[in-house]
């Protein structure tokens, strides 16, 4: 079956096809020169830029593909979670989109989404597999029992672990989106330069839930504590602030993987594209004896690549959605 997958549940207008020998077209239509000058993304903006931007996007990804619309058999759009005003643009287009054609519609979670970024250019993750969902908006570590079906085991109390990159990486003038440029910035510092603290580094209740709000907020104040710092303050600042997230996160890893014994390891979401993580994730994978699932670094940011994938799986077991299709803001996985 080959699918029409529709992304736009924040600041990036995307669409892709995908078949049964993988990614046929892919387009992704950036925001950040657009909001890059409020330090983040302003939602009625992001909304009004996909209206504008949508069907030229889903255009060019049929066009990359090689297909017209006789040859879409079936949609997948996100449906959440997400900007509430952003998803709803790419939910009407796919369902006005799915009546003129006559072909399935197939609502898809966003987070679901990334875990099938892993079978962009390999095969499908294994079950029983242990996945960490990186972004900045969502920091979560669920297990996948089987295909479509999951258990969120924990996620952030607070800031999402790129959330807290951005926040500071702004802090620093470093302009949106700041998790790639503090990626940067941080191979050029020592990590254990600044001493943070590791969030969450002392938990005895047993559970795996992360927070990020305390470290940012330590990172942001030792920024302005350091007035005439050293040129290489920055750096050291950006370095150590990798060093701490990173750790917490794969800790929690190696103590879920501790405990139910999971037959691979995936590292997905737009963080998932960090230097440090991907290289800590490895380290910890080898340590256990795991493989490690990570989307090439195009796949780790929303694109509607991913989107289709996920749908065409669904749309293979015959799910559908119906006229009633909405967006939905919290969308759980």
């Amino acid at each position: 079956m080959r699918v029409l997958g529709i992304e736009t549940s924040c600041d990036e207008t995307a669409a892709a096809v995908v078949d049964a020998g993988g990614v046929r077209g892919s387009v992704v239509a950036s925001q950040a020169d657009l909001h890059g000058r409020y330090g983040g993304v302003v939602p009625e903006l992001a909304s009004r830029r996909h209206l504008e931007r949508l069907l030229p996007v889903i255009d060019l990804a049929l066009e990359e593909a090689g297909a017209g619309w006789d040859a879409v058999e079936g949609l997948a759009v996100t449906c959440g979670p997400g900007l509430v005003g952003a998803l709803a643009v790419g939910v009407a287009a796919a369902k006005a989109l799915a009546l003129c054609l006559g072909r399935p519609l197939v609502g898809v979670n966003h987070l679901e989404g990334h875990l099938f970024a892993v079978t962009l250019d390999g095969g499908p993750p294994p079950a029983a597999s242990l996945a960490l969902i990186v972004s900045g908006a969502h920091t979560d570590l669920v297990w996948i029992e089987a295909p479509h079906h999951y258990t969120v085991l924990g996620r952030t109390r607070d800031d999402a672990a790129g959330e807290a990159f951005d926040k500071v990486a702004r802090a620093m003038g470093l302009g949106y989106p700041g998790g790639p440029a503090l990626d940067r910035l941080g191979r050029l510092g020592d990590p254990a330069a600044v001493p943070l603290p590791v969030p969450m580094a002392d938990r005895r209740d047993g559970g795996y839930d992360f927070s990020f709000s305390g470290v940012k907020t330590a990172a942001l104040r030792a920024l302005a504590a350091a007035a005439a710092r050293p040129s290489r303050f920055e750096a050291d600042l950006a370095a150590s602030l990798q060093r701490v997230v990173a750790t917490s996160l794969v800790r929690a890893v190696a103590r879920a993987a501790a405990a139910l014994r999971p037959r691979a390891l995936l590292l997905v979401g737009g963080v998932a594209a960090n230097s440090v993580l991907r290289a800590r994730m490895a380290e910890e994978a080898a340590r256990l004896d795991l493989p490690l699932l990570v989307p090439a670094p195009r796949w780790c940011t929303d694109n509607a690549a991913m989107i289709a994938a996920a749908g065409r799986s669904r749309l293979v077991r015959g799910e559908r959605a119906g006229a009633d299709l909405g967006a939905a803001a919290d969308l759980p996985l």
